[in-house]
């Protein structure tokens, strides 16, 4: 069965940032059945909020896997909407107005109802790339002002709707942002997350269809093998997974 992951993080806290280090990632992503990878920058090495020189390392390493991996990755451009309107403008033009990036990624730095929003989404409606949004529940939570819960993902879908985006993590997202995510058309939910739940995946089948759930793994933060027994040992049919798994990826990113 041909896999496509949506949510790998290469480059982790430095490690694997030489070129034959990044290269034994992808031999090892490509021996366990893996056909293409999405690459997303270096997560919190420099906290939640880096500057632009920061930003630029990050989304250099990116570029730097995509040329590497000789078509088997897709690289995404990490950005801080805190920077403001000049900078988040400056870097995708460079990575994306470049070439070699093909999607945005968006992690703690502001809630996705932040007004500074605006110049991401903007500029994913202008290259007409697609948005990866870290989302987790956040319910109650001291830290919902610049971490996204499902609700405030969903909020900038319906409000961005010529705007791909994928809504990360559905572990962490669970029921609550399942039930958040139904008649959203222009959204995506991700398979990645903590340790798999009995019956989330058939949840969200049911829910949003087998055409609006994709893989993805969190790799090398999640075990590879527990990320995709997730898809496989759901009790869902052979074709749902097959969308699941590769199918809806491809499409979804025009691969």
């Amino acid at each position: 069965m041909k896999v496509i992951d949506i949510h790998t993080h290469p480059i982790f806290f430095g490690e694997n940032a030489k070129p034959a280090e990044t290269l034994k990632m992808i031999h090892r992503e490509k021996k366990q059945g893996f056909v293409h990878v999405v690459a997303l920058p270096d997560v919190l090495r420099y906290g939640r909020l880096p500057d632009e020189k920061q930003s630029r390392i990050l989304n250099d390493e990116m570029i730097s896997v995509v040329k590497i991996g000789q078509g088997f990755v897709t690289g995404f451009c990490g950005l801080n909407p805190k920077l403001g309107e000049k900078a988040v403008r400056t870097e995708v033009d460079r990575c994306v107005g470049g070439g070699t990036l093909r999607g945005l990624k968006l992690e703690v730095s502001c809630n996705a109802r932040d007004p500074d929003m605006r110049w991401v989404m903007e500029a994913a409606q202008q290259y007409d790339v697609p948005v990866l949004q870290h989302t987790w529940n956040q319910l109650y939570k001291p830290a919902r002002p610049y971490h996204s819960d499902p609700e405030d993902t969903c909020a900038l879908a319906r409000e961005w709707p010529n705007v791909r985006i994928i809504m990360a993590h559905l572990t962490g997202c669970g029921i609550r942002g399942i039930r958040a995510a139904r008649g959203i058309d222009n959204m995506v939910i991700d398979t990645s997350g903590g340790a798999p739940e009995a019956g989330l995946v058939e949840y969200a089948v049911k829910e949003l269809g087998d055409r609006r759930v994709v893989y993805g793994s969190d790799w090398p933060i999640r075990d590879l093998p527990t990320a995709v027994g997730r898809i496989t040992g759901s009790e869902i049919s052979a074709r749902a997974k097959q969308r699941i798994l590769h199918d809806n990826t491809a499409e979804f990113l025009r691969l």
